[in-house]
């Protein structure tokens, strides 16, 4: 294979990823290995890729592909999410473009041309995720809509009815007016705005006294159902007993006292509105007050408000205030700053609502959930998340689970005049009004009767579950959506194969809104875990820290970067900076550097490739070839742990330090040839295995450059078509010589000074020095005189017993190395260099007295630590003693 001069990803991402997929390599069937399984966070349909999509997916695939080269048996499950609420909003769009109203169309003809929505761009993201290079079993994609997918969440939802763990009421729930829908936390988007805090006059009945309460909502007054003053209060303590009257519409409410008011915000008081602020309405229960919903689904006030009924909330507002400075019952408005939750669908500000909806009880089922993660039976990665995770579980409320829309599963509950029964179809809603008591002695005609008559008038509940009550059994459903609902199913041998599964990989900011519920569902279908590790990743921020979003125009388009940088640069710049669990200021220049590093790699193949062998020279580099073996399975040792610990980030760093300074810088400098001479047999055949060793630990980072490599005919010889590296096995590491590598890094430093002379003194790489060394050490010098001699440039590298007068000097390790320049020495410059040295080590010196005159940390610390700090000393005093004799020899 003909390599050319600079890696093109082009040529070679399409290629390599067909190639795969034709090969079957990233199917997954059930045998006698050790399955490594992982179910995608599955993104929404209406989605495409990115940056968040990008980090997570990338780290998804390296687990699953390093999992795969260790002989496992890797499955990828992928698949979307119908996403109910993001769905249906594209879906109306697009029939307002055709000049089709919703309220025009049964939901029969709505769900038509949603589906119709779905096949045209519903797998968008998925074809993107492939030019990402994402290793998924394509064979087993699902959508959460699915026909069986679809019947699990209504068999769970059963089931937990039967159990009494879902049930029907009236409570207070996030509503968006403008999507028409009741939402979920985790769809509500906190944002500080710029508002006004209305300071409103209220009259004290039977006086002539007002009091005045800060709002920033005056529009609900009318909504009030009592004044709030706290007990501890004096200045409000003549108030007890009290009533006022609500500004413009004159009703009266009592005066109640409670210590949840907060005597420093605005005037002390607080005007309770139960049916429009989540803590008014826990405040109403408490004190049984009653509850005013002023507001219709849509934002305008209702005619329970009394006054501007129709009008929009925040119309209401601006009008409300002019009324009451009007009636002079408006003392002041001042600027205000506060967060207010928006709609994640529609932007629309959320209201909160009494509503009567549908709802998970979650106290029951968080117990488990919350044991799995204390007893490490699910391990959060990073762990300091458990708190967090704990704190969620610990303060659960219920969850409210039906959503006002089309799109999504149906909620199975029938409704027959003041009758509500769940079931699975009007067929056996219609037996279950049959088992009631009151029907007990009807008879055969009197049933049949009956039925034809409840067929005719019964009705399903209009709702739609909410999307995380499918998603929540998605490590379940995707392998058999039978068990769900149906805990006694022993499931198919797909599911009892390949779940629980490894690893999951997602956000930290749905750790309760999915992660959490997926665990309690684990347990209540299979008694079990759904996955044993949760990696979690953080936020893409830019480098100014905002997080990454299309409205601020932060965020690169994740096909674009591909297209400049190449996959692999896009997968290792994105890796470069996440560290698990914290944000990652992302920054072009990242995708840049991962580009770089492939050339890198590839210019160091196409040098290899352009060796010509002479099979008659001896075997020579023998020290060299050693040494990266043993600084290759060291590194291997090091990568393996981060892994183990799912530091990705640094497993990658530590893989890129090995190839760019270690293979590249360093060891091919040791042993390719000089220019147009060859290279012998050995040398070539060792790093030839070494370079394999490298396109195996890189695969999982830069899967299409590596399999690119390994089909170079010239160097590999021709491969068989299966044999590639994906599918290769992951090196093994062995045990090192720590004393070589010890050696070599001293060898290395030599080098490095002699180069730091000529650099300082401005003579030629060309020009060939001499080097002496006065060795105290035990480092075998001689085993690498050759390497020394050729990457130092020298004349001539010989041991010395004394001094060499005249000569520079520099210290590596406890050994003494001499270079003679030509000419006169600089005898000013070279007694600064070393009175310089002397006093960074003197400073050196002085923080490691410090440490071990700490008799804490003497006492404290490890026997090893506490040596390694002692050997520290030693060797600096020795580096000091041999400095202050070379000063004191400068004439």
């Amino acid at each position: 294979m003909s390599i050319s001069r600079t890696y093109n990803p082009k040529e070679t991402e399409d290629k390599w990823y067909k190639y795969w997929l034709e090969k079957a390599f990233f199917k997954s069937v059930p045998d006698e290995r050790e399955p490594y399984t992982i179910v995608i966070p599955p993104p929404n349909v209406t989605g495409v890729l990115h940056m968040g999509h990008m980090l997570n997916n990338t780290i998804q695939d390296v687990l699953i592909r390093r999992a795969r080269m260790l002989g496992k048996n890797a499955c990828w499950v992928p698949g979307t999410d119908h996403a109910s609420i993001a769905t249906e909003a594209k879906v109306v769009a697009m029939l307002k473009e055709r000049g089709i109203e919703k309220k025009d169309i049964s939901r029969e003809e709505f769900l038509k041309y949603a589906w119709e929505w779905k096949e045209k761009y519903g797998g968008i993201i998925l074809k993107q995720l492939e030019k990402l290079g994402a290793s998924c079993d394509w064979d087993r994609t699902s959508f959460t809509m699915d026909e069986a997918l679809s019947e699990a969440v209504t068999d769970t939802f059963i089931h937990l009815y039967k159990k009494g763990l879902v049930y029907r009421g009236v409570r207070m729930v996030n509503w968006d007016p403008k999507g028409l829908t009741a939402v979920s936390d985790e769809e509500v988007i906190r944002k500080e705005v710029n508002q006004k805090l209305y300071y409103i006059k209220y009259k004290v009945s039977g006086s002539e006294e007002y009091l005045v309460i800060a709002t920033t909502r005056p529009e609900t007054i009318m909504a009030d159902t009592a004044i709030c003053i706290n007990p501890h209060d004096e200045r409000y303590s003549h108030l007890k007993g009290k009533k006022v009257l609500i500004p413009l519409i004159n009703r009266e409410i009592p005066v109640i006292e409670d210590e949840y008011v907060d005597v420093a915000f605005g005037t002390g008081c607080l005007k309770v509105t139960p049916a429009h602020d989540l803590n008014d309405y826990e405040l109403g229960l408490k004190h049984n007050l009653p509850v005013i919903d002023i507001l219709n689904d849509d934002g305008t006030l209702n005619d329970k408000a009394e006054i501007l009924i129709g009008v929009e909330r925040f119309a209401a507002r601006k009008k409300i205030a002019e009324l009451l400075e009007e009636a002079e019952q408006l003392e002041k408005v001042e600027d205000y700053k506060s967060q207010i939750g928006f709609s994640e669908r529609t932007d629309s500000a959320i209201e909160p609502k009494l509503s009567l909806q549908w709802f998970c009880k979650m106290d029951v089922m968080a117990k488990p959930a919350l044991e799995y993660v204390l007893n490490g039976d699910v391990k959060l990665i990073p762990d300091k998340f458990i708190n967090t995770y704990r704190h969620w579980m610990e303060n659960v409320k219920d969850w409210c689970i039906s959503r006002q829309l089309w799109w999504g599963q149906r909620i199975p509950a029938w409704y027959y005049k003041n009758e509500v029964v769940v079931a699975k179809s009007k067929d056996e809603a219609v037996e279950q009004l049959l088992l009631a008591e009151s029907r007990n002695g009807l008879s055969d005609e009197e049933k049949a009767a009956f039925k034809e008559e409840a067929k005719s008038l019964i009705s399903q509940d209009e709702d739609v579950v909410d999307t995380w009550f499918s998603s929540w059994l998605w490590p379940i459903s995707v392998f058999d959506p039978s068990v769900c609902g149906h805990p006694e199913n022993p499931g198919n041998a797909d599911l009892n194969y390949y779940y629980p599964t490894n690893d999951l990989v997602t956000a930290p900011e749905i750790l309760f809104f999915w992660v959490a519920r997926m665990i309690m569902a684990g347990h209540e279908f299979k008694g079990e875990v759904p996955f044993k590790n949760v990696y979690l990743t953080g936020i893409v921020r830019d480098k100014l820290g905002r997080k990454m979003s299309k409205s601020l125009g932060n965020s690169p388009d994740p096909i674009d970067l591909i297209d400049k940088y190449g996959a692999d640069g896009v997968r290792v710049g994105m890796l470069l900076c996440s560290p698990a669990g914290n944000d990652l200021m992302f920054d072009e220049s990242y995708c840049e550097q991962g580009r770089n590093f492939a050339n890198k790699i590839w210019n160091a193949f196409r040098l290899v490739k352009g060796w010509e062998i002479d099979t008659q020279l001896g075997a020579a580099n023998e020290a060299a070839v050693e040494w990266f073996d043993n600084r290759f399975n060291e590194a291997l040792a090091e990568i393996e742990d981060n892994f183990a610990q799912y530091r990705l980030s640094e497993a990658l760093m530590a893989s890129y330090k090995l190839v760019w300074d270690d293979f590249c810088s360093w060891y091919l400098e040791m042993v390719k040839p000089a220019y147009q001479q060859p290279v012998d047999q050995f040398t070539y055949k060792a790093t030839k295995e070494f370079f394999e060793r490298i396109l195996k630990l890189l695969h999982p980072f830069m899967p299409f450059l590596t399999e690119e490599l390994w089909h170079d005919d010239e160097i590999f010889a021709s491969r068989s078509e299966l044999d590639c590296c994906i599918v290769s096995n992951y090196p093994v590491s062995v045990d090192v010589k720590k004393g070589l590598l010890k050696n070599v890094e001293v060898v290395k430093q030599v080098i490095s000074e002699v180069r730091n002379i000529r650099n300082s003194k401005q003579i030629s790489p060309k020009e060939s020095l001499p080097l002496s060394v006065k060795i105290n050490s035990e480092i075998p010098y001689q085993r690498y005189s050759g390497i020394i001699n050729k990457l130092a440039n020298l004349s001539e590298f010989i041991v010395v017993t004394e001094k060499v007068q005249g000569a520079t000097s520099f210290m590596s390790d406890r050994d003494e190395f001499f270079v003679v320049l030509q000419g006169s020495l600089d005898v000013e410059a070279e007694r600064e260099r070393i009175s310089k040295e002397i006093k960074y080590l003197k400073g050196f010196l002085k923080s490691v007295d410090a440490k071990l005159s700490n008799e804490r940390f003497v006492n404290n610390a490890k026997a090893e630590v506490v040596d390694n700090e002692r050997k520290k000393k030693a060797d600096a005093e020795a580096k000091i003693l041999i400095l202050e004799e070379g000063l004191s020899a400068i004439k």
